[in-house]
């Protein structure tokens, strides 16, 4: 296959379940994340740079950001300094997006070692759900700020006003909303709530998003199914606030990485040269700093 533009991939996970411990993929799994993903058991296995290195050797993938992947030690700086030693030996990941607690009394301090890591740019805190705008929680986004890092907000439409409000409150920082705004259906009912919720986001300028993570609940997806989201998306936010990852090995589960680029290809394929390495590569060095 002929390599196409440079890509930077936004969103991908790495886990050694021999050497860490990640509940969610150990054993049966949870239900939870059945429910939502559908059968995960393919991908609860080992998956390691080299794998991801392997998928991504017939598309001009030329940097990575990785994003924490519900790392369950009690430490989570054990997973960045992991990650920042494979980065040390292949390059890869040249981003790594981490966990904290930003309501622990010790947030400040854990991102500190976090920052022991050059590689470290910023947090996502999975489960933070109806947490924006709590004190303890802000006093931990404060810190991340403080720091020059950037939060992956788990970015649901029911809480665009609370995300808007956490955004305008720390306008130095990059909030990053994941996976499309996490579209749950993909019914015209959810499309209106959904866009509604992200114009809400798009409002404040230091707001990007990250076009990844459409395979999850639409299992079966096709260019047409996916395109309508991704195209909304890039029209409410604009070129210059977009960017594309892979949700890598999650979506592996939908497709394989191949197709999935050339679906983002194939949708952007009416943007201007210039647009389309904006989306595929530039915004991203600019957002995640690398």
């Amino acid at each position: 296959m002929e390599p196409g533009p440079a890509f930077v991939d936004t969103h991908h996970h790495l886990w050694d379940l021999d050497s860490y411990p990640y509940a969610w993929l150990t054993g049966d799994g949870t239900p939870g994340e059945t429910d939502y993903l559908g059968d995960y058991a393919s991908i609860r296995e080992n998956f390691l740079i080299e794998d991801l290195l392997a998928d991504y050797a017939t598309q001009n993938v030329v940097k990575s950001v990785h994003v924490q992947a519900d790392f369950s030690g009690p430490d989570p700086t054990v997973e960045t300094r992991w990650l920042q030693g494979i980065a040390d030996v292949h390059g890869f990941p040249h981003g790594i997006v981490a966990h904290t607690d930003f309501r622990s009394p010790d947030a400040g301090e854990e991102l500190d070692r976090h920052c022991e890591s050059p590689n470290m740019r910023g947090v996502r805190m999975m489960g933070h759900d109806d947490m924006l705008d709590e004190p303890a929680f802000r006093r931990g986004v404060a810190e991340l700020e403080r720091r020059g890092l950037s939060f992956d907000l788990n970015g649901e439409w029911e809480r665009a006003d609370a995300g808007l409000r956490l955004a305008h409150s720390f306008p130095d920082m990059w909030v990053v909303v994941t996976h499309t705004g996490l579209p749950y259906e993909r019914t015209v009912e959810c499309f209106r709530h959904w866009r509604k919720g992200m114009a809400t986001f798009a409002q404040a300028p230091n707001m990007v998003v990250k076009i990844s993570g459409l395979g999850m609940r639409d299992r079966n997806w096709t260019v047409d199914s996916i395109r309508p989201w991704i195209l909304e998306t890039i029209d409410i936010f604009g070129v210059d606030r977009c960017m594309f990852g892979t949700n890598w090995p999650v979506d592996r589960l939908y497709s394989g990485f191949d197709t999935l680029l050339e679906a983002y290809r194939r949708v952007i394929a009416g943007f201007s040269a210039d647009e389309q390495d904006k989306l595929f590569a530039r915004n991203a060095e600019r957002y995640y700093r690398i």
